[in-house]
């Protein structure tokens, strides 16, 4: 579960979440679009871009129907052929370098998931400092072990992935040389619902592979990645675009550049909040102590005046005995002249 640094970002529980914005295919084939993309990530705050290296045929075959057919009526991608919507939203090879160089003068962490062997060799030359599994690739031995043997920090989606599944790919990942792992806990529908995160697999995902846990989070909004860092989530990553009105095969489930500086903002807060076991006030809250309540005269007395419940309160400030001794006190004969508005302390008796 060691700490690493990835290019000048921090990993790890004793640093802010490491906030990575997915392209994917929001660039709806223009350049200009994914570059647009970029720089909107930049002024959002996020730490890292990713983009997906594949063509429609290092991904499938160009068949129209039966099982490389979407039928499905709740798939959002339903009435395409694997082929035409990996056509439509695979990221030019060309472009990898543009965007990159982008990131690179933006001050992001640029990196990509490789969907085969090819994609790997394509970014190796491209010198990326990090690579991630997707979801539907977590199974794919092979471009896990072609991947981890790079030594490069492996972000790996468990979306599906059974333990055993899980335990197969770290195995793998580790045994040929990857020392810097984080798993992703994700769930692979598109848009996701809260109700099916369960991120209470986080904390025991840790535990069960010793290696820093993350979310790739597709719910709608910023609530279910925020209590996933409360958790112990160190990476966030979630789809962005430029606008959802604008189109494409992620848009409808991807964060706008508004909602992600939010999440930027309120998961750095909760990291900050999670702090240590801590009992009694803190330095900051020292100040706050005079306002508790405790026992105060409530009357002019004389001395040998008997406490009663009508010359004795339980009021703020603070200053006087604590009120788990109004019982005591009270019935007691003061030995001076007490002033209404003293606080009660040992000495008046």
């Amino acid at each position: 579960m060691h700490e690493f640094k990835l290019a000048d970002c921090y990993i790890g529980k004793n640093y802010k979440p490491f906030i990575i914005a997915e392209m994917s295919g929001n660039h709806n084939q223009s350049l200009d679009k994914a570059l647009q993309i970029v720089d909107a990530a930049a002024q959002a705050g996020v730490d890292a871009l990713k983009l997906q290296t594949y063509t429609a045929e290092t991904m499938t075959l160009d068949i129209e129907d039966g099982e490389f057919f979407i039928n499905d009526p709740n798939n959002l991608w339903k009435g395409n052929s694997l082929y035409k919507l990996y056509e439509k939203a695979y990221t030019p090879w060309e472009w990898h370098e543009a965007i990159f160089n982008r990131c690179k003068e933006l001050g992001l962490v640029a990196f990509s998931s490789p969907f085969d062997a090819t994609a790997v060799d394509f970014l190796e030359k491209l010198n990326v400092p990090a690579y991630k599994i997707a979801s539907f690739e977590n199974v794919d031995i092979p471009l896990i072990r072609k991947v981890a043997s790079t030594g490069k920090p492996l972000f790996i989606s468990t979306g599906m992935a059974s333990v055993s599944e899980l335990e197969e790919a770290v195995r793998t990942a580790t045994e040929v040389g990857c020392k810097s792992l984080i798993l992703l806990k994700c769930t692979s529908n598109y848009p996701a619902a809260s109700e099916n995160s369960n991120i209470a697999t986080i904390p025991h995902m840790r535990e069960l592979f010793k290696c820093q846990v993350g979310l790739s989070d597709h719910t709608m909004g910023i609530g279910v990645a925020i209590a996933s860092v409360v958790l112990g989530a160190t990476v966030i990553e979630k789809h962005f675009t430029i606008s959802r009105a604008d189109g494409g095969v992620d848009a409808k489930f991807s964060m706008e550049p508004h909602e992600m500086k939010q999440l930027v903002i309120e998961t750095k807060r909760a990291w900050k909040s999670i702090g240590k076991i801590s009992y009694g006030a803190t330095k900051e809250e020292q100040a706050s102590l005079v306002h508790r309540r405790s026992l105060y005269i409530t009357q002019d007395l004389k001395a040998g005046d008997v406490i009663t419940k009508e010359s004795m309160r339980v009021i703020r400030p603070g200053c006087g005995l604590p009120p788990k001794y109004y019982d005591t006190i009270l019935g007691n004969k003061v030995k001076k002249e007490i002033k209404k508005g003293t606080p009660i302390s040992w000495e008046i008796f």
